[in-house]
């Protein structure tokens, strides 16, 4: 599967992850649980995210990792500069890669992992 198709899986199963998250916390209004999720789910702290891990992957996530980072876009990013939103995309598609292959637990390090850096 290509990187782009894994990102688009993967942006979908981490805003899963992260509403869960927020509403398992207590959270009730729908106004500030945006407002926090929009913390987890934007290009840097995913870039971030992504960047700070890199050397625990292993070496076929790394590449997986590069191969998305340096995938040719056909759009523009809207709220985050190329690089930035290359690393993001990356951080997406190894999240898809993830799930779609059915490593729960590797996922589950992924999300935690992504939660303590993003999160502080």
């Amino acid at each position: 599967m290509n990187t782009e198709t894994l990102a688009y899986m993967g942006d979908a199963v981490w805003e899963q992850a992260v509403r869960e998250k927020l509403l398992r916390e207590g959270g009730v209004r729908v106004d500030s649980l945006h407002r926090k999720a929009v913390g987890y789910v934007n290009a840097e702290a995913q870039a971030k995210t992504i960047k700070e891990i890199f050397d625990e992957l292993t070496e076929e996530e790394q590449a997986l990792v590069k191969r998305a980072r340096n995938h040719k876009f056909h759009s523009k990013a809207k709220h985050a500069d190329p690089v930035t939103y290359k690393w993001a995309t990356a951080f997406e598609a190894l999240a898809g890669y993830y799930y779609l292959a059915g490593e729960e637990e590797r996922l589950s390090w992924f999300f935690g992992r992504a939660f303590s850096i993003i999160g502080g």
